[in-house]
């Protein structure tokens, strides 16, 4: 398994991939003579989307046609008025809950009963969360998109397929057994153990696949596929108008659940989960069946670059401001200081 993560970069930590590239940070930060550029990017959004932004108030940006029913849950309510709330909504279960403000499919979980629910929340009410209704489309993608505010058009820069975690039976093992002799689920065994744990016992068919987790994060065992061939002028056609719907977003990642791609290209049938800032990655480069560790650097340099370009024309254009290293430093540690807050509720 050892062999496995090292040859395998999606396994890396992030800091492989963000040290070695510090240097040109503080280069563009010289260039545009402040710390925080990067804040100008996305006006609409809180920080312009660094990791500590509301997400129920980025997903209320949304057009209507696109966007999941949400529910925002404030620390320590009252469950009675969340189900209250639920019935009034139209929400149904299953349905997916995590933190307002969450990154890397932090706490994100499908919940299939009240049972399930009351639970969650008995361990993380005292931070605020979101409710969302569960998508039922089958499949889900990350498209990278940046629009220069003084350009029409934007660009697509990256398109991840997202594959969920799956075992394939054999007619003889048991779902437990499947589980742990596959690669890749042993990466992950603790959890798809844990959310499979009602039928671990059953025989899976022969060729029939077992989705162990369907939250598309990588931290939840997706893997990410590279989809950059996909990308055309329908598909930009698509995000330039939902661009022009979202105000104040120029840059970063959407991340949505489509019946079919080709209805995703006539702009149909489709649910935006989230929509991410200047800390969003272009998830592509973590394929590492295509490109090298390196082109992944490349690829990260390009789009800071990019954040560089489009923060420094919004505050030429009046569209956004920058921030100070002040800001910069309290938004570091506020970072630090929520990861703590939810280490100390996974513990209890």
């Amino acid at each position: 398994m050892i062999f496995f993560k090292i040859k395998n970069w999606e396994y890396w930590p992030a800091s492989m991939f963000y040290i070695p590239l510090l240097p040109y940070a503080f280069y563009l930060a010289l260039k545009s003579r402040s710390f925080g550029f990067f804040s100008a990017v996305n006006p609409g959004i809180e920080g312009s989307g660094n990791g500590l932004e509301s997400k129920f108030k980025t997903i209320e940006l949304l057009p209507n046609f696109c966007k999941p029913k949400s529910l925002f849950i404030s620390k320590n309510q009252n469950f009675g008025f969340i189900k209250n709330q639920l019935s009034s909504e139209k929400i149904n279960y299953p349905l997916i809950i995590k933190p307002d403000i969450g990154f890397r499919g932090l706490l994100v979980k499908r919940i299939k009963n009240e049972k399930e629910l009351y639970s969650y929340l008995n361990k993380y009410n005292s931070i605020n969360l979101i409710i969302q209704e569960y998508i039922g489309f089958k499949n889900e993608c990350g498209i990278f998109f940046y629009r220069l505010p003084s350009e029409k058009s934007g660009v697509i820069t990256s398109l991840t397929l997202k594959k969920y975690l799956t075992v394939k039976g054999d007619g003889i093992s048991t779902l437990e057994k499947l589980i742990k002799e596959d690669s890749r689920a042993q990466n992950y065994e603790s959890l798809v153990l844990e959310i499979n744990k009602d039928k671990l016992h059953l025989i899976v068919p022969k060729d029939e696949e077992i989705i162990l987790n369907i939250i598309g994060n990588h931290s939840k065992g997706t893997q990410f596929i590279n989809g950059n061939h996909l990308i055309n002028n329908k598909l930009l056609s698509v995000l330039n108008s939902l661009n022009y719907k979202i105000d104040g977003w120029y840059y970063g990642r959407i991340d949505i659940k489509y019946n079919s791609f080709e209805e995703l290209l006539n702009g149909e049938n489709f649910k935006i989960l989230e929509i991410n800032g200047i800390i969003a990655e272009p998830t592509h480069i973590y394929d590492a069946t295509k490109g090298s560790y390196f082109d992944a650097l490349k690829s990260i340099k390009k789009h800071w670059y990019l954040i560089y370009k489009i923060g420094t024309t919004n505050k030429k254009l009046g569209l956004g401001a920058y921030t100070n290293l002040k800001y910069f430093c309290n938004t570091y540690f506020s970072y630090k200081k929520y990861l703590k807050e939810i280490a100390k509720l996974n513990s209890n």
